[in-house]
């Protein structure tokens, strides 16, 4: 498996950084786990497009997972040579968001069906997945099961678990260490986290940005995460602060005093093999 980081960014907006948002790739699958700001760019930039994901997991419902979700629908929707379902596996709740994406997107759609008469007479179809921690599916070659994490008070959040014959990738999103999500990622391949330094955290003297220390996993967390599952590879994502040139060994250096595996962080678009 490939994976490749699409978006490193966090809520705050980056003119270098697009969203949070992973994809996986096999010989055969493209799944999209989560759908950050921009991604329908990046997947582009990865040569992939949206009608040609088999699946899109969402691990938990803050909007900066989701900000471009409904681009990802829309495009999916316009490029599909026929009625094509576009899977999305998430959390409970996953299907009020895109009950209201579609509401949202109801003018554009009743437009492009009155234009394009004769070549797209089906509204975008939709196959939404609630998932609870425990559960266990397929999406094509590759086996998923799906993992509870602490990202409270966002309640449920969720980690999936990918399996393709030999080869294991954890996608963490959002959350704190917890023992569900160290059993989780107990001898995966690879194991992708969102990350924060809360040393420069710590320097913003503001009470909102602040706040967000109790709840995001630090570099230092996630490595110990790694080394407590025995994980082969930690690839970081979601920098917060954002990740500047030239910071990256520094960024690795804290992360390699807890984990002595390999550590893959960097840009958009970065890509590892699994």
């Amino acid at each position: 498996m490939d994976v490749t980081l699409l978006g490193t960014g966090s809520p705050l907006p980056d003119p270098r950084r697009a969203g949070p948002s992973t994809l996986v790739t096999t010989p055969t699958e493209r799944i999209l786990v989560d759908a950050g700001r921009a991604v329908v760019m990046r997947l582009a930039a990865a040569g992939t497009l949206p009608v040609m994901l088999n699946a899109v997991l969402v691990t938990h419902l803050h909007s900066d997972h989701l900000t471009d979700l409904n681009d990802v629908i829309t495009t999916h929707w316009v490029m599909s040579g026929q009625p094509t379902p576009l899977t999305i596996y998430g959390p409970p709740r996953m299907s009020e968001v895109v009950a209201g994406t579609l509401a949202a997107l109801a003018p554009d759609i009743s437009y492009r069906l009155a234009h394009h008469t004769d070549t797209l007479t089906w509204e975008p179809r939709v196959n939404v997945v609630e998932v609870q921690p425990g559960d266990e599916f397929t999406i094509g070659a590759v086996a998923v099961k799906v993992g509870k994490t602490d990202h409270r008070p966002v309640e449920p959040t969720v980690a999936y678990r990918l399996t393709h014959e030999s080869s294991c990738v954890v996608l963490g999103g959002d959350g704190i260490p917890c023992d569900t999500l160290d059993e989780l990622c107990r001898g995966a391949g690879a194991y992708v986290q969102t990350v924060l330094r809360d040393d420069l955290v710590k320097l913003i003297p503001n009470k909102r940005f602040l706040d967000i220390l109790d709840y995001h996993s630090t570099v230092e967390q996630a490595a110990q995460t790694a080394a407590r599952a025995g994980v082969g590879k930690l690839i970081l994502t979601h920098y917060v602060p954002s990740m500047q040139p030239g910071q990256e060994d520094e960024w690795r250096a804290i992360a390699a005093r807890h984990f002595s595996g390999e550590i893959v962080l960097g840009d958009d678009l970065t890509t590892t093999s699994v």
